[in-house]
């Protein structure tokens, strides 16, 4: 009988690079501790398998120690293309931190540690002293990425500064909170509808072809109801074609908890995403959902689980609204090419002492922080603030909030 894994081999998506016999093994593994779920609970949420797919330990694929930023990973990310947007961020906490009672940052989907080590050696440069950069990540194998890169690249004064925590503080404290491409990876629900009604995403395991599949089955919960007939309203009628689309409930839960654990200070969340009119725009019929795999995208969540990412393009509308309701102030939205730039992009670019190659490399990776089809428009930038009242330098040239 072939397995799960080896069928959804078979339905995936055309030339993808082949695991290797390790990868599958794992992704094995994660299968049938999600089939044995499905057959001991029933059909599962499409948020429930994702957030097995992605944080299982040792299986799900950010709690796994296989490579998954940079050229050997699945994807890139804009501290990995260049250390200048790091040093753009840097600058931007710096207005908030020079004004906060204690000097602390929270950083949010760590990744490899190098946005918290470029964004440390700003802080030194520009003389701006720090109490804790507090990093929280669930992913042993990234803690120990972060902890190498730490260690090899700061002088032991500012290694001492970083502490990691599996949770928020419980006391509140003053920081700046910094979460780089971490909303797109929250599970999210799977919604589709039609003309005769709208329906919820379910993974189910089909026995005769041994693989998972989408289930869509009438939605009950009263969050998804509520939001699902606004969106019918907005659409109008519906082709039998129908249309798909994902709602990400954990945004407003997390903005809550984040809230409850700072005093005061600012949140900086960058991500891929649109304003709502954006998002769901009619023509939008198959959503945003998106995996990587090896450098390439595809729309197969069930393609080996545990070996890729599962992403969604986030509603901003919807974290606007979240933070408000969290007690926060929305402080700015702009696009990512704005944010680096009114944060001191051209500025750092511009060394006519340094080697052409150099300049030509420094160049690239301005062209891919900041061009419209590369991370500078597809990449958005919102700001929160607590009890911090000065405008964010970081949208001073273009404030994008009147979309939301």
């Amino acid at each position: 009988m072939k397995s799960a894994l080896a069928k959804n081999h078979a339905n995936s998506p055309k030339n993808l690079p082949e695991p290797s016999d390790q990868a599958k093994h794992l992704s094995n593994l994660l299968s049938k501790r999600i089939t044995k779920q499905i057959k001991r609970h029933g059909d599962l949420k499409f948020s429930k398998y994702m957030e097995m797919a992605l944080y299982t330990p040792e299986l799900g694929y950010y709690a796994s120690a296989l490579p998954k930023i940079g050229l050997g990973g699945d994807f890139i990310t804009a501290p990995e293309v260049s250390p200048i947007f790091s040093r753009c961020l840097a600058r931007q906490a710096i207005q908030v931190l020079a004004k906060l009672e204690e000097a602390n940052i929270i950083e949010f989907g760590a990744g490899q540690g190098t946005m918290a080590k470029d964004i440390l050696l700003e802080l030194n440069n520009l003389q701006q002293p720090i109490h804790r950069y507090y990093i929280v990540e669930i992913s042993p194998d990234l803690k120990a990425r972060q902890k190498q890169t730490i260690e090899e690249h700061l002088a032991p004064e500012l290694i001492e500064k970083v502490v990691w925590l599996d949770e928020l503080p419980s006391t509140p404290i003053s920081a700046v909170v910094l979460a780089n491409e971490v909303l797109d990876a929250m599970p999210f629900e799977r919604i589709r509808i039609e003309p005769d009604g709208a329906m919820q995403g379910y993974v189910k395991f089909d026995d005769d072809k041994q693989a998972f599949d989408w289930d869509y089955q009438p939605i009950t919960e009263k969050p998804l109801t509520s939001f699902t007939n606004h969106l019918i309203k907005y659409l109008g009628e519906v082709s039998d074609l129908g249309y798909e689309t994902e709602i990400n409930l954990n945004i407003k839960p997390w903005l809550k908890t984040i809230s409850a654990s700072i005093s005061e200070g600012a949140v900086l969340l960058i991500d891929y995403g649109y304003s709502r009119h954006e998002y769901y725009q009619p023509a939008r019929v198959m959503g945003t959902l998106r995996c990587h795999y090896q450098q390439r995208a595809h729309s197969n969540p069930f393609f080996y689980p545990g070996l890729q990412d599962i992403t969604a393009h986030v509603d901003f509308t919807a974290v606007a609204e979240d933070a408000y309701d969290s007690g926060f102030k929305v402080a700015g939205f702009t696009t990512q090419a704005h944010f680096l730039m009114a944060t001191g992009l051209l500025e750092m670019s511009a060394d006519p002492n340094s080697q052409v190659t150099d300049q030509l490399k420094v160049a690239q990776q301005i062209k891919t922080l900041t061009l419209p089809d590369e991370m500078g428009e597809n990449f958005k930038v919102i700001g929160l603030t607590k009890n911090f009242d000065e405008s964010l330098v970081g949208f001073s040239i273009r404030d994008l909030r009147h979309q939301l």
